[in-house]
């Protein structure tokens, strides 16, 4: 749910993520729909939002539950 919602923030679709973080577009599809992927996979995806100011956030944070946040660039 954050790795959409993180996409959604930066507008970028799912290809325009896929091509950042180096990965297909169905990987990202898969992801998004809850699929289980490989660690290494996941902090691939991670970083390239990360990248563009995306911060996660777990709920310990100033969010009351999971979460994204645009950090300054």
């Amino acid at each position: 749910m954050q790795i959409k919602m993180a996409r959604a923030a930066l507008g970028l679709g799912v290809r325009d993520l896929a091509k950042a973080a180096e990965v297909s577009p169905d990987t990202i599809a898969r992801f998004e729909r809850g699929e289980d992927l490989r660690a290494s996979t996941v902090e691939t995806i991670r970083l390239a939002l990360e990248a563009r100011g995306i911060q996660f956030l777990d709920g310990g944070q100033v969010a009351t539950g999971p979460g994204v946040a645009m950090g300054e660039r």
